[in-house]
């Protein structure tokens, strides 16, 4: 055990993921190939006319991130902060917060890649999210200027660049939009691939279940540049 890099990995994150081993988690996870629970990995789907290889090319970005919804993006720990104060914060924010069922997800176009997106009311999930960008910023260590920099490569609005500097993340709260990736840009492959890879999700993730939001998922990210891990849930229990 590598005590300094446990507690101190290179950024931590907030998600939701279902509950880990439910039907939904499965699916997702042998969608991008990879639990990030265990770190099993699966062989891609039999998409037909897509070769293997450029499909684990279109999953590799979420595939790193793990199967996931993001709450609170990644973030390097503050001065003074390690992985078991985040555990201790999370964990109170937990008991405060109620579980929820999700309203139907849908697999979706957005932009360039494919995510699954609620269909419904969203003010809980909307909620939820906003508490944990709001309570558990103080535990983030601020953005250097190369990260601003990084950031401000995507267009933002002014709105955008605002939130950026309050909360470290442009995509919060009011442009806050929940969902579950399932490809990077699929710019790369012609129109019908791309129609053949939206209808093989459509197919892999009808007939689940209720998807259930009972809890909030610690994810770190142990060394710049690797796989995602979960390393704890916590129960939602107000």
């Amino acid at each position: 055990m590598n005590l300094e890099t446990d507690l101190n990995p290179y950024r931590c994150a907030v998600y939701f993921v279902p509950e880990v081993h439910s039907d939904w988690w499965l699916a997702g996870s042998r969608w991008l190939g990879r639990c990030a629970a265990s770190g099993v990995t699966y062989p891609p789907p039999v998409i037909d006319g897509l070769e293997a290889t450029a499909f684990e090319a279109c999953t590799a970005d979420p595939r790193r991130y793990g199967w996931h919804a993001t709450l609170k993006a990644p973030f390097r720990l503050a001065a003074g902060q390690s992985l078991l104060t985040v555990q201790s914060a999370l964990r109170d924010l937990a008991h405060r917060l109620p579980a929820f069922d999700m309203p139907p997800l849908r697999v979706t176009r957005m932009g360039s890649f494919l995510a699954l997106v609620p269909q419904g009311d969203l003010s809980q999930i909307q909620a939820t999210a906003a508490a944990c960008v709001t309570e558990l910023h103080p535990l983030a260590l601020a953005l250097s200027e190369a990260d601003l920099a990084r950031r401000r490569k995507a267009p933002l609005t002014p709105e955008q660049d605002r939130l950026l500097l309050a909360w470290g993340y442009p995509w919060v709260l009011d442009e806050f939009r929940f969902h579950m990736s399932l490809t990077g840009p699929l710019n790369e492959l012609p129109p019908e691939a791309q129609d053949a890879v939206q209808a093989a999700a459509t197919m892999h993730f009808e007939g689940l279940p209720t998807c259930r939001f009972g809890h909030l998922a610690l994810f770190v990210e142990p060394q710049a540049g690797a796989d995602f891990e979960l390393v704890d849930t916590m129960a939602l229990s107000a």
